[in-house]
């Protein structure tokens, strides 16, 4: 799947001049935490959100050093602040920095995008124009429309439960769980024994529950983290 399957076409935007309480006033009325800052050629210049305003002199949340520590804070840091807190207009208080993608760009690539940046929503552009967004929680529905559907009256019997269980964990270098841990009883996968890791234990899982003809899991096991 691609961007252009998932995205959020017209996405409400704002402009660079635009008065920040009109930028809060559209935030609150459409339930979005950002608003992508949009020029009158249609040319994304910038990225207003929640973060971005959270610093305000009117809330008194607007940051506050001591003497000796601003006097080692950067002026340009020290600039980028003040604008934050006080600005009037948008792109006072915008981030100029707008991290894009165009319509042909992969979910993985987009899913890479946003954890690597730190960011929840990614501009979607076409010859430089706004035509769509998507954030994480299109790529959660996205996710949501692949998953398949368990079908539990497919006849699948123990065995071959076990043994696709034991091929799939054969595959894997986050564990050595044995083939003595393992047991299917009507569709009912009991596994236990020690596990090394929270991470290890959640992945077990997850491999055991999306192996087909699973009914459900009896989980127990015995941690040897903390």
């Amino acid at each position: 799947m691609k961007a252009v399957d998932v995205m959020v076409h017209n996405p409400i935007t704002i402009g660079p001049d635009e008065n920040v309480g009109s930028a809060i006033k559209l935030l609150a009325e459409h339930d979005v935490s950002a608003l992508p800052v949009v020029d009158d050629s249609g040319t994304v210049v910038g990225i207003i959100s929640e973060a971005d305003l959270v610093r305000r002199e009117e809330l008194a949340t607007d940051k506050r050093r001591p003497w000796w520590l601003e006097a080692f804070t950067p002026a340009t840091a020290l600039a980028e602040e003040f604008a934050k807190s006080h600005g009037r207009r948008v792109r006072e208080v915008m981030s100029d920095r707008v991290v894009s993608a165009a319509e042909d760009t992969s979910l993985r690539e987009i899913a890479n995008l946003l954890e690597r940046n730190r960011i929840k929503r990614v501009p979607i552009l076409r010859d430089g124009k706004l035509v769509g967004i998507v954030s994480r929680s299109n790529l959660i529905q996205a996710v949501a429309t692949q998953l398949p559907i368990p079908d539990h009256s497919a006849a699948h019997s123990d065995r071959d439960i076990r043994l696709e269980i034991l091929e799939e964990l054969a595959k894997q270098k986050w564990t050595d769980f044995g083939s003595r841990n393992i047991t299917v009883r009507d569709g009912v996968v009991h596994i236990w024994g020690l596990v090394g890791s929270a991470e290890e234990h959640k992945a077990l899982l997850a491999l055991v529950e999306e192996i087909e003809g699973v009914k459900s899991v009896s989980d127990e096991t015995f941690p040897t983290f903390s």
